[in-house]
């Protein structure tokens, strides 16, 4: 096995969606702030500002725990067991949501006062 996935990354991994999986799913409120990667297997969950945190859910349940940012313009890795920034190589695209998706998201989801239901 090399290190990248020894290290918890799988490069070749495909985010599982544009957005929060858990969200979409209806589970919790339905709406996300920012987005995250698992940079194992490529779910996208929501950040820990968000209501139902489940980008860092999703990293304690599986055992997966590097996250990378799924918003444009953001390159990073997270270790969730850490709570350390870390190395990481090139994941396979998309490396963003869409463009065009409103920040939080989903359109038509959020409520007006969002920014009091943040973590």
């Amino acid at each position: 096995m090399d290190a990248e996935r020894m290290s918890g990354i799988d490069p070749a991994s495909s985010p599982s969606g544009e957005g929060c999986a858990g969200c979409l799913a209806g589970e919790g409120p339905g709406w996300w702030f920012h987005l995250r990667r698992c940079a194992a297997c490529g779910r996208i969950g929501c950040c820990d500002s968000s209501p139902s945190q489940h980008a860092s859910r999703h990293a304690r349940e599986s055992g997966h725990p590097v996250l990378t940012s799924f918003e444009p313009g953001e390159d990073w890795f997270w270790n969730a067991d850490t709570g350390q920034f870390v190395d990481g190589p090139a994941m396979s695209p998309p490396h963003a949501h869409p463009d065009g998706q409103p920040v939080p998201g989903p359109a038509g989801k959020v409520p007006q006062d969002w920014q009091q239901h943040l973590h």
